[in-house]
C-alpha cells in the first residue's frame, strides 16, 4: 500500500497534487510519502511484537537524512555499509547503540569511526576482517561487539545481481566453517562475538528461502552455544520484496514473515534484528518526469522523457519493471497504445520500458514511476553532466525539498584545474 492516489483526476502524494510539486521544483524529481514510510516501518515492528527485537532500516535503499530522521523518530535502528552512511545515520540523530555496520570491505578508518562514535555491532564477513577489527579495537582500548555473517548456501530465487546467500557469492563465511571462525573470534582480544548474521538477498517474493536459511541458523546457534559461545542476538538481514507490478501476486506480508521468524527461531530466546530497506522505502517514492517529445519511429512510437538512466538506473541495470502512470488520470476506457519510454542520455540502455501500453500522451505531460523510492535517488549519478534531481518529502498537505537540484556552476566548480593548464 502507498499514499499516491488519484484525487479529482490528478495524482496526489498524500494530500499534495504531484503537478503542484512539479511546478514548484521542476522535473524530474523524486517524491516520498511520510505516511507510507511510517506505515511500512510499523508493519515490521508490529510483526515482531512480543519478541525482543530491533528493526534496523537498511539505509542503502534511500539514505536522505530527512528519511532517516522520519524513521528514527519511530525507534528505528540503521543498517549501514560505509563510513558515509554511518555519518548520515548520526546526522539523523540515530544513537550508536542503534547502528549496525555491515559490508564486506570495511576499512580501518571506518572501524575507528564507528568504534569511537558508538556502534551496536559489526557484522563481520571474513577472518581477515576480524583480525583487522580486533587490532583496531585493541589500539583504541575497546572491545568490538560482532556477529559473524554466515553464508547458508540457500538460493534466494531472486535476480542474480541481488542474491547474496549462495556459496559462489562474495558475502559471509561458509556456514560449514562457522565453528572454527567463532573460535578465532573468541581468541582475538579485541572482539566479543554476540550473535550470528545472515542475509540471503533482496527482492524475495516467497518465504521458503528464509525458512531454509533460518533453520540452518537455529541449528548453528545451538551448536555454537554448546561450544561455549554466548549467542544472544540473531541478525536476519532484510530482503522481503515489494510488488513492482500492480495486479501480480503480492510478496509475503511482514506479518507472515514475522510468524516465520517465531516459528523457526522463537525458541532460542535471542534478540532478533531485521534490516528491511526496499519494503520500507520502495513504494514510498515516485520519480516524476515530463514528456519532452513524442517521436514516431520505424514501427513504434517513443516517449522521450526528461528523466534518464542516470536518474533511475534500475531498468538499465536489472531490467527492472516500474509501473509508469500519467499524472493526469486518464478517462475511463481511454484508448491506449504501445510506447518505448526512453530518456535523453546517449545510450541505447537509457530505456525504461519497451512497448508499454499507455494512454496517448503529448509533450509537456507528466508521468510518474511508481515504486521508485528504493535504489532510485541513491544510485543516481551526474552522467552527461546532468544534475542530480531534487528529492521532496510530503507530509499530509505539506511538502519540502530535502535535496535541491545543483546548478551547473555548482557541478562544474567542483572540478579543479591544475596549475599547468
Amino acid at each position: 500500500m502507498d499514499h499516491f492516489l488519484y484525487k479529482d483526476g490528478v495524482l496526489h502524494a498524500e494530500d499534495v497534487p504531484v503537478a503542484e510539486i512539479a511546478a514548484a521544483v521542476g522535473t524530474p524529481f523524486y517524491v516520498y510519502s511520510t505516511a507510507t514510510l511510517e506505515r511500512h516501518f510499523r508493519l515490521f515492528d508490529e510483526a515482531l511484537a512480543g519478541m525482543d527485537h530491533l528493526v534496523c532500516y537498511a539505509m542503502k535503499a534511500a539514505s536522505n537524512v530527512a528519511i532517516l530522521k522520519t524513521l528514527a523518530r519511530l525507534g528505528a535502528g540503521m543498517d549501514v555499509v560505509s563510513g558515509g552512511e554511518y555519518m548520515r545515520a548520526k546526522a539523523a540523530g540515530v544513537p550508536g547503540e542503534r547502528i549496525v555496520f555491515s559490508g564486506v570491505g570495511k576499512t580501518r578508518d571506518e572501524m575507528r569511526l564507528a568504534l569511537t562514535g558508538g556502534i551496536r555491532q559489526f557484522n563481520v564477513e571474513s577472518e581477515p576482517e576480524m583480525e583487522v577489527l580486533s587490532a583496531v579495537a585493541v589500539e583504541l582500548g575497546v572491545v568490538a561487539p560482532i556477529t559473524v555473517r554466515v553464508n547458508p548456501d540457500v538460493d534466494a530465487k531472486t535476480h542474480a545481481k541481488i542474491a547474496t546467500g549462495k556459496s559462489e557469492n562474495k558475502f559471509g563465511i561458509p556456514i560449514a566453517r562457522a565453528r572454527e571462525v567463532y573460535q578465532l573470534a573468541a581468541d582475538l582480544p579485541g572482539l566479543e562475538a554476540i550473535g550470528i548474521d545472515v542475509h540471503i538477498g533482496s527482492q524475495l517474493t516467497e518465504l521458503e528461502p528464509f525458512r531454509l536459511a533460518y533453520q540452518k541458523v537455529a541449528e548453528l546457534t545451538e551448536t555454537l552455544r554448546a561450544d561455549g559461545h554466548d549467542i544472544r542476538r540473531l541478525d536476519l538481514g532484510g530482503g522481503l520484496g515489494i510488488p513492482y507490478t500492480r495486479g501480480n501476486e503480492a510478496p509475503p506480508l511482514p506479518t507472515e514473515y514475522g510468524a516465520l521468524v517465531r516459528e523457526t527461531l522463537g525458541h532460542l530466546g535471542c534478540e532478533i534484528e531485521i534490516e528491511p530497506g526496499r519494503l520500507i522505502a520502495g513504494n514510498a517514492g515516485l520519480m516524476v518526469s515530463e514528456v519532452i517529445y513524442v517521436k514516431s519511429g520505424e514501427g513504434r512510437d517513443f516517449l522521450i522523457l526528461d528523466g534518464a538512466m542516470n536518474d533511475l538506473i534500475r531498468p538499465a541495470m536489472y531490467d527492472a519493471w516500474h509501473d509508469i502512470v500519467p499524472v493526469i488520470e486518464p478517462e475511463a476506457g481511454a484508448e491506449q497504445q504501445p510506447y518505448d519510454i526512453v530518456g535523453p542520455v546517449c545510450e541505447s540502455g537509457d530505456t525504461f520500458a519497451k512497448q508499454r501500453m499507455m494512454p496517448r500522451l503529448s509533450a509537456g505531460d507528466l508521468v510518474a514511476f511508481r515504486s521508485a523510492g528504493a535504489y532510485g535517488a541513491v544510485m543516481s549519478s551526474e552522467y552527461n553532466t546532468r544534475p542530480l534531481i531534487p528529492e521532496v518529502l510530503v507530509n499530509g498537505h505539506d511538502f519540502a525539498v530535502i535535496r535541491a537540484r545543483p546548478t551547473f556552476d555548482e557541478m562544474i566548480n567542483r572540478d579543479t584545474i591544475p596549475e599547468w593548464l
